[in-house]
């Protein structure tokens, strides 16, 4: 079975919640309105066009009703003068489509004071011309159905010849002025929306250039994180050069108080450590069990002293930003010096060359857990200790990590017995110098980090102890 120390007061990961893109937002607004705008241009040039194409008929009406009323007159005088003493039957035919049957081009000419038709042409083949009521002088235009139930467009005006008055109707089918509007307002859509997307896309672009120097901070941000920098770059546009200013003000104050905290932890050790040293000196120059008592009390107190003062000296470490370091050679450097301490011993250290293993944390912590790892296993082993370092395959928890095995060939823990390794102060075996601290500071110190320290049963014969840490890059 497995030992895990992966306390409850481990730093726990929260999952971030989904955030909505600046860039997506500004498109999406940028989006829309000129959607709306581009919509209203459109509406606003297909009634522009209605407008003129109505205007157009209308002239083309007036036309045909002018050479209407010069063919009435048998004078050729204005008929507004009244002047004119009579009217003759009008042949007009200035269009052909006036002389084909139902061909939906019509005019009529009738008396002003009775609905009854004097004369008509011959596409209307005895058909009536719905048209309204017109006042005298006036000359209006609308749609009306026509014979056939298809709309037309009329154009009235009122003469008078002598006393009496008289209205000219003529009308003409719209089919194709209808027709003409809505190719115009198809053109007009398939335009307006090649525009609209063209625009969208250089807002894109546009939004993409724009945002571009939030993408660099970014960046630099995470090179300062990560410790492939000390400071962010300010070289930046002056909207937010100031907010890169105030993070590099930032950086530098949490560098300061980190370096402050380092400063009073060392103060107060020393501080501690020397009345402490004098107790015990003092307590072993002594015979008696009060003196016994005296030592061991400063013993449990130094080591108290020392377990809490590294525990404040890792929380300080662990909150530096911008840290990082190269596990190899830190486990190269550390097997090489225990080599030299236990020369009986038959170190050994696989760590493979093609892989980055760049620990996010202090080196002297990574040194501190590793120290005390391999130390205790060559404490312990009877010949061969053995040191493995790689990247775990996967995300754990979202976080990219990598272990630390060290294994030895010695006794060995029991499942109870690798449990109380782990606890402070815990010593197992007092034959062999220590203080306890060894796996406890290293268990702590793992979990600031947001690793953790197992043991379990070697391949060799004794323990084995997977320290696993983040690796540099975890997000």
């Amino acid at each position: 079975m497995q030992v895990t120390t992966d306390p409850s007061e481990r730093e726990k990961r929260s999952q971030p919640k989904p955030q909505r893109s600046l860039a997506g937002r500004l498109v999406l607004v940028a989006a829309v309105w000129s959607t709306v705008a581009l919509a209203v241009a459109g509406v606003f040039l297909v009634s522009l066009y209605q407008r003129a194409s109505e205007r157009a008929f209308d002239a083309q009406l007036e036309i045909h009703i002018k050479a209407l009323i010069s063919e009435m007159l048998e004078s050729g005088e204005d008929v507004t003068v009244r002047s004119v003493p009579s009217v003759r039957q009008p042949s007009y035919q200035g269009d052909p489509r006036f002389s084909l049957p139902l061909s939906g081009w019509y005019w009529t000419v009738r008396r002003a004071d009775s609905p009854d038709i004097l004369y008509a042409s011959e596409s209307l083949v005895g058909d009536p011309l719905p048209v309204p009521e017109i006042g005298a002088g006036e000359k209006i235009a609308g749609f009306v159905a026509g014979p056939t139930g298809d709309e037309i467009r009329v154009m009235q005006q009122r003469i008078s010849v002598g006393d009496t008055p008289y209205v000219i109707a003529v009308g003409a089918a719209t089919a194709g002025f209808w027709a003409d509007i809505n190719e115009f307002a198809r053109l007009v859509a398939l335009t307006l929306c090649i525009v609209g997307l063209g625009l969208i896309l250089a807002i894109f672009l546009q939004v993409r250039v724009g945002l571009k120097p939030l993408v660099r901070l970014r960046a630099s941000l995470s090179a300062v994180r990560q410790g492939e920098a000390d400071r962010i770059d300010e070289e930046l546009p002056r909207e937010i050069a100031p907010l890169a200013v105030e993070l590099n003000s930032l950086i530098g104050s949490n560098r300061e108080i980190v370096e402050r905290a380092r400063t009073h932890v060392g103060n107060l050790a020393h501080g501690l450590k020397t009345p402490l040293s004098v107790i015990s000196n003092e307590a072993r120059a002594t015979d008696g069990p009060l003196a016994d008592k005296v030592t061991e009390q400063a013993g449990i107190m130094s080591d108290q002293i020392q377990h809490h003062l590294e525990r404040a000296r890792m929380a300080a470490q662990r909150r530096v930003i911008g840290v990082s370091c190269d596990a190899r050679p830190v486990l190269e450097r550390l097997v090489r010096a225990m080599t030299k301490i236990y020369r009986e011993r038959d170190i050994r250290m696989e760590c493979p060359q093609d892989v980055d293993l760049r620990f996010r944390g202090e080196s002297q912590d990574l040194e501190e857990m590793s120290g005390n790892l391999i130390d205790n296993a060559c404490k312990w082993a009877q010949s061969s200790v053995q040191v493995t370092a790689g990247p775990i395959p996967g995300a754990v928890s979202g976080r990219e990590m990598f272990e630390v095995l060290v294994e030895d060939d010695g006794p060995g823990l029991t499942k109870e017995g690798r449990a109380e390794a782990v606890k402070r102060g815990r010593r197992l075996d007092e034959t062999v110098p220590g203080t306890g601290l060894g796996l406890s500071i290293v268990a702590d110190l793992a979990a600031l980090y947001g690793g953790r320290l197992e043991l379990d049963r070697s391949d060799l014969g004794g323990l084995k102890a997977r320290l696993v840490l983040p690796l540099l890059g975890d997000s």
